[in-house]
């Protein structure tokens, strides 16, 4: 049996969410986001041995797992000004990945200006070329001294003062715009929709980590009912994600260069969602620990119980 059309999936799964777009608007911006991906099943899963298949997310336009949520974001963004006739300026930070992607979904688009840090001599030299290399005249970006880290923080702090984002109508790509990692959800369901229905008894996710944007998109779309027993935080020496479901301690420390520059993460911008959740969605609470954090560099959690997560590690 065929699984449902990726573009049918996500239109299903937004429309419990998106409230600004009526269903034939809906579906006309998905369709234009994953129109451009190279393979007919937009995510195929593809069996590798009896209990282990590969969810391949190459086939968007810069052959990176950013693309699904980055095409529809591109999209979104432009639907929103040509309705508002505002223009935006579009903020973000990447380690490789999320800056070519997003640059190639907002190339061009009227109303929207896209500036993009990245950590100077560290990242990928194909994904700075797609970076730099577009003759667009609404992207700028701009290479920064220092770590990923750095120029996310960065990042978070313009976000964090309103009244200056407000003033420049700042615009996130990151995942700290949620959009991003809903959409991301998207394809874990397409996942599971595609495997035999003798394997859907003990689903484990194996997924590559450095920011805990990915993976958080799929242990989302478990709270929300996937059955899925065990997501796997797979990290490289940047291990702070495998710390903290080892040993209940987040700690951030110094970044390791790796041939994965993208994982080369030690503060994981997305630990603050599942910290929110662990703590009973209490945000007082989490908004006290973020503080600490933000303060000594770290985090004890007692009695921590990882829940649906494991985790390992492997370097180069």
């Amino acid at each position: 049996e065929n699984p449902m059309p990726y573009p049918a999936l996500a239109w299903d799964f937004f429309n419990l969410f998106d409230t600004d777009h009526d269903s034939e608007e809906l579906i006309a911006l998905i369709d234009e986001s994953y129109g451009s991906f190279s393979e007919t099943m937009t995510a195929p899963l593809v069996q590798l041995a009896e209990n282990l298949f590969l969810l391949e997310l190459f086939h968007g336009p810069t052959l990176s797992f950013k693309d699904f949520g980055l095409q529809l974001i591109g999209n979104l963004f432009e639907h929103q000004i040509r309705h508002t006739g505002e223009p935006i300026n579009v903020l973000g930070a990447t380690s490789g990945d999320t800056g070519s992607a997003a640059i190639h979904g907002l190339a061009n688009k009227k109303g929207v200006n896209v500036f993009i840090l990245y950590p100077k001599g560290r990242i990928a030299e194909l994904q700075e070329r797609q970076m730099t290399c577009t003759a667009a005249k609404n992207i700028f970006p701009i290479p920064i001294e220092g770590t990923f880290d750095d120029a996310q923080r960065i990042v978070k702090e313009l976000m964090g003062d309103l009244a200056f984002k407000n003033k420049l109508r700042l615009s996130a790509i990151n995942s700290i715009n949620l959009a991003r990692i809903l959409a991301q959800s998207v394809y874990y369901v397409h996942a599971f929709m595609q495997l035999p229905m003798d394997n859907r008894g003990d689903v484990h996710f194996s997924v590559p980590t450095g920011n805990f944007g990915n993976v958080l998109s799929g242990w989302l779309a478990h709270k929300m009912g996937l059955p899925v027993e065990r997501f796997i935080v797979a990290t490289n020496r940047n291990d702070i994600l495998h710390r903290l479901f080892t040993t209940g301690q987040y700690a951030s420390g110094k970044v390791h260069p790796s041939l994965a520059p993208s994982m080369d993460i030690q503060i994981a911008s997305n630990f603050e969602r599942f910290l929110y959740y662990y703590h009973g969605e209490d945000g007082k609470k989490t908004a006290a620990d973020m503080a600490k954090i933000a303060k000594i560099g770290k985090l004890k959690l007692p009695n921590f119980a990882p829940g649906a997560f494991t985790a390992s590690k492997c370097d180069d």
